[in-house]
């Protein structure tokens, strides 16, 4: 530093950090968000660049300063290396700022913020992998792990563990370039076995090692090249191999990727605090090369190291940059002949997701409110009572034959054929049922086809037929053709047949039968229905008829056509 004699002011002395305020820098948009805090991309007033603001969580700080933002400070102003974030400088705001949520009686409310600003990365990891259609190619993939593994080295050597190697803290400019970022979880590390005990509770449950599930509170920097071989074989593999939800889960993950540790094959670590809890019932065993059998050899053999549950025999970030798989066709690519994206970061990505799931959600939200489904069927009310109204006959027309209450063997709903001639619903828009009729009629709803009854309510083929209505067709209800009587319309429900109530049109019911001049009615096992008195149902022109023992006369050839009476 330069020191200004006696009398003259020192020009050339640089402003330390937290000299200058917030206000220095434009805010565009957040880019991130964590524990830590939010993420800004923000421009600088008066040169323009584009930098990073990490703004320093202190609402859960009731006195002093964050030790985690205190140690990433310090670790970075420590680490200058081409494959590490670079920490510019510290800026202050005076007072709450518009974005900040403060509660009234929160002991922070008049307290400003601090900020981190670092040199701006158009991508992370995570985000540049979760575009759609993303695929990175063998030299890309060599090139970026290339570069993780020499900052993590260059970490290693002084002494420095990250302890949460994760995509989103991959960051990655446009130029190619990856560099480490987010260093509130790093700590300077001793390699002293004997030092202080370190917490457990680090590195994002997918990329935790082993070691620190099973408890352990002395490591080493192997717990690093765990995350490291998880995020190798996540970018070969496209998508990540151990997404466990809790430490119970993520164990039992490992273990079915890379058997469950012992003695044999890690000394000690039946010791560690954890292991009879995470053991599992079942036996396991290796299997890294059956699940990742696509992967070339080398970069096989390069996963089975990284992958090693001993971490005192995981492979080193040195000794990995050694491995054949970077020295091996096709080679890592140069930083600068990698594409350029468009600026993806997880916090973006992820917003963009959640935006487009709402978007189809209420897409589909409207379809099915415009498209509403037709109201169910809905039974007509019983007849409560019944009433006597005088018989008037129905005339059946020219080389037909009349009807008579037969017995139908269809129960109620059965035979509901849709196929040619099969049913269906009522002809839209005619406010009545279509012509025509089925042979294999039966089931509760109109029927119309090539021949039988029409829309019938029961009984195997149809019942009286209307000239002109197709062969054979009309809207007999049931009874057939072969049988005199008369049509006519249900009142209860109930009937033993497909009618809509007891015996219409020729079907048996509950109540009993009745003899249409042709047969004496049988029920369920040989039985003669109970006989009944005369009752009354309505015809298909709305008019009652009443229904006797007797029956109807014969037709007569000299009879006059129903149809051609004045009305």
């Amino acid at each position: 530093m330069t020191v200004a004699l006696p009398g003259q002011l020192n020009l050339d002395e640089t402003l330390s950090w937290g000299s200058r305020s917030v206000d220095f820098f434009e805010k565009i948009e957040q880019i991130g968000e964590g524990t830590y805090g939010q993420v800004y991309m923000a421009r600088e007033k008066a040169t323009g660049e584009v930098v990073a603001l990490k703004k320093v969580r202190m609402d859960n700080e009731k006195e002093g300063f964050p030790i985690t933002a205190i140690r990433e400070i310090k670790i970075l102003k420590k680490l200058q290396h081409e494959n590490v974030i670079k920490l510019k400088e510290i800026v202050t705001s005076k007072g709450p700022e518009k974005e900040d949520q403060i509660k009234p009686g929160e002991a922070n409310k008049f307290k400003g913020s601090i900020y981190m600003v670092f040199e701006y990365m158009d991508h992370d990891l995570t985000g540049l992998s979760d575009r759609p259609g993303m695929r990175f190619s063998v030299p890309q993939i060599k090139c970026y792990m290339r570069q993780l593994l020499t900052g993590l080295h260059y970490c290693h050597v002084n002494q420095v563990l990250h302890r949460d190697i994760k995509g989103s803290n991959l960051l990655i400019d446009n130029n190619g370039n990856l560099k480490l970022a987010d260093f509130g979880l790093a700590r300077s590390f001793s390699s002293d076995q004997n030092g202080q005990p370190l917490t457990n509770r680090v590195i994002t449950l997918w990329y935790r090692p082993p070691e620190l599930l099973m408890g352990s509170t002395r490591y080493t920097p192997a717990v690093d090249m765990w995350s490291v071989g998880c995020i190798f074989a996540e970018l070969l593999h496209g998508k990540p191999i151990l997404p466990g939800r809790n430490e119970t889960e993520q164990m039992q993950k490992i273990a079915d990727l890379c058997a469950f540790p012992d003695e044999t094959n890690w000394p000690g670590v039946s010791k560690l605090p954890f292991y009879k809890t995470l053991k599992p019932d079942r036996p396991t065993k290796r299997r890294v090369k059956d699940v990742f059998k696509s992967f070339d050899r080398h970069a096989l053999e390069l996963l089975e190291r990284m992958l090693t549950l001993d971490p005192e025999c995981r492979i080193s970030a040195k000794d990995a940059l050694d491995a054949e798989y970077f020295w091996t066709e096709p080679f890592p690519c140069l930083p600068s002949s990698l594409p350029k994206y468009e600026a993806s970061h997880e916090y973006q990505t992820k917003k963009k997701r959640q935006q487009k799931r709402q978007q189809q959600e209420e897409a589909a939200k409207r379809q099915k409110t415009m498209h509403q489904p037709p109201p169910p069927h809905t039974r007509l009310p019983p007849i409560q009572q019944q009433q006597h109204i005088p018989a008037l006959p129905l005339r059946p027309g020219p080389n037909q034959q009349a009807h008579s209450l037969v017995q139908s063997t269809q129960h109620y709903g059965n035979n509901m054929n849709r196929g040619a001639g099969g049913n269906q619903g009522q002809a839209p828009g005619s406010g009545r049922l279509p012509h025509g009729g089925s042979n294999l009629g039966g089931g509760y709803g109109p029927n119309w086809g090539v021949s039988g009854g029409g829309p019938g309510y029961g009984g195997p083929v149809g019942g009286y037929t209307a000239p002109n209505m197709g062969p054979q067709g009309g809207r007999g209800y049931g009874a057939p053709p072969s049988a005199g009587g008369r049509v006519s319309q249900g009142v209860p429900y109930g009937g033993m047949g497909g009618n809509r109530g007891p015996s219409v049109g020729g079907c048996a019911q509950q109540f009993g039968s009745m003899n249409g001049g042709v047969s004496q009615q049988t029920g369920y096992g040989g039985q003669p229905y109970m006989q009944q008195p005369t009752a009354q149902y309505v015809d298909i022109d709305g008019a009652y008829a009443n229904a006797s023992n007797s029956g109807f006369p014969p037709p007569s050839p000299h009879r006059p056509d129903y149809r051609q009476q004045p009305h």
